[in-house]
């Protein structure tokens, strides 16, 4: 049955034993395919050269590690991105107001 809840890659009641042992590294995945995406893009020179930052590792955003650094860097990476989509996007500064640095993204995304 096309459209049953066995289908692949749909989310039900499961718990996280029912979905595979695999399920604890997807984030992990997750995060590696975005750095292919972003070093498509020329990230390295275009948004991170700008603002003097390191490139991310294969797993920056998989693991808490510096939640203050990984934030901002997220918001840099979306003002980044915003621009580059043809919308003029002010980067963000570390001492800005994080809730409002949040809704001035999901604003301008939800203007696309």
């Amino acid at each position: 049955e096309e459209g049953g809840p066995g289908r692949r890659g749909e989310r039900g009641d499961e718990g996280p034993a029912e979905r595979g042992p695999g399920v604890a590294f997807h984030m992990f995945v997750l995060m590696e395919d975005l750095l292919d995406k972003l070093k498509l893009l020329s990230y390295e020179e275009e948004a991170l050269r700008r603002h003097n930052m390191r490139p991310l590792s294969r797993h920056y955003f998989a693991l808490p590690t510096n939640p203050g650094e990984q934030f901002f860097m997220f918001c840099t990476l979306a003002a980044w991105l915003i621009s580059k989509a043809g919308h003029p996007f002010e980067q963000p500064q570390e001492c800005d107001d994080p809730n409002a640095v949040i809704s001035n993204v999901l604003s301008e995304l939800r203007s696309f």
